[in-house]
């Protein structure tokens, strides 16, 4: 696995925002919500994984190169905090592991071309038995 480089703090900025969903009476009046904003300008990534990750995280990415993950599942801030944070996570990692070898076209032996075209005259020959009886 590929190494990602550590996130400079002034790179990474965090917002609190009162959350739809559950909470009860707490979701009018308190701030459980967080978006993560990380700064891609900031930080020093590999040309491969920059592009990676911007491949991957799509419409999280603004015009002007953050990276905002929102997470509001939980009820209070550290857990939405730290969901946002292994969410942040994984996706550096998935853009830091490069991309499978593109595969190498290779061309049917001769015995498999041989052992298709008995399975399909073997076909054709059950198919041809079906019809109705020939007189003899």
């Amino acid at each position: 696995m590929a190494r990602i480089p550590p996130i400079p703090d002034d790179a990474l900025e965090e917002r609190f925002l009162r959350a739809s969903g559950p909470g009860g009476q707490n979701v009018n009046k308190v701030e459980t919500a967080v978006e993560l904003r990380l700064d891609l300008n900031r930080m020093e990534l590999p040309e491969g994984m920059a592009r990676r990750l911007r491949t991957l995280a799509g419409r999280r990415i603004t015009g002007e190169g953050v990276l905002v993950i929102q997470a509001q599942r939980h009820r209070t801030q550290d857990r939405n905090r730290t969901e946002a944070r292994e969410r942040l996570d994984e996706l550096l990692a998935k853009a830091a592991e490069p991309p499978p070898p593109p595969r190498r076209a290779t061309r049917p032996t001769l015995a498999s071309k041989t052992r298709r075209l008995e399975g399909k005259s073997r076909r054709g020959e059950i198919k041809k038995d079906r019809g109705k009886p020939r007189d003899e």
